[in-house]
């Protein structure tokens, strides 16, 4: 599902070059379940960010699907963004003005969805992330656990192939933490394919599978093993 082959990825600061990817090589498979872990500085995030066509590598290849999107234009990254990837972030990046259910409907009413099928879309992921009673409410009127599982419900609601989780329990107590990593397992256990990056070792040893990142390099690619964790 995923191939990424020689990614570099240089950031100019002053007059020094920072090296945030360095020779990435990753295949991820369709329905994993992984955590990308490692210090602050490591390259998780710009990893991530990467394989959400949120940015371009300086060198190398990246496959989505069998298709190369290393050269897309940016409307054709955005058209597969859309269609394909949703995003989860730690300080949820709702729109302040809209309600729960306008926030989780924003990306079907840009997508152009037909609105008969985003009404029944909406009506089923605010039942499934347990959001009916809190459809109205804006963002401020709502908790943080709240605002998370309404932040899972809009990255689905365009069906994506990929779930990116920005440390998304880092902005939470460790219950409702807890909680919302329960959500977003459940979009594995689904057939979903999650990619997680964390600090947190219990979060990140939750995965099938961890990568652990220092200095831009991937230096370590690990399994759980049988009948370990793996978010069960």
């Amino acid at each position: 599902m995923i191939r990424l082959r020689g990614i570099e990825r240089i950031f100019r600061v002053g007059e020094e070059e920072v090296h945030a990817l360095r020779s990435v090589d990753l295949d991820i498979t369709a329905g994993e379940y992984l955590s990308i872990m490692g210090p602050s500085g490591s390259g998780k995030s710009t990893l991530l960010n990467l394989i959400g066509l949120l940015d371009r590598p300086n060198a190398g290849r990246y496959e989505l699907d069998e298709r190369d999107v290393t050269g897309l234009t940016d409307d054709e990254q955005a058209r597969v963004r859309r269609e394909k990837i949703g995003f989860v972030f730690q300080f949820f990046h709702l729109v302040p003005r809209l309600t729960a259910a306008q926030n989780i409907e924003l990306p079907m009413v840009l997508a152009g969805v037909d609105p008969a099928e985003r009404r029944e879309r909406l009506r089923k992921l605010l039942a499934e992330y347990a959001l009916e009673a809190r459809a109205r409410h804006r963002p401020d009127q709502l908790s943080g656990g709240q605002c998370q599982r309404v932040a899972i419900a809009r990255a689905m609601s365009m069906r994506p192939a990929v779930i990116l989780a920005d440390e998304p329990t880092g902005n939470l107590d460790r219950h409702t933490g807890q909680e919302v990593m329960a959500v977003l397992e459940r979009v594995h256990h689904d057939g979903g394919t999650v990619l997680l990056v964390t600090h947190d070792p219990e979060i990140g040893g939750r995965a099938q599978r961890t990568l652990r990142m220092i200095d831009g390099a991937i230096v370590s690619d690990q399994k759980a093993d049988a009948g370990g964790n793996g978010g069960t």
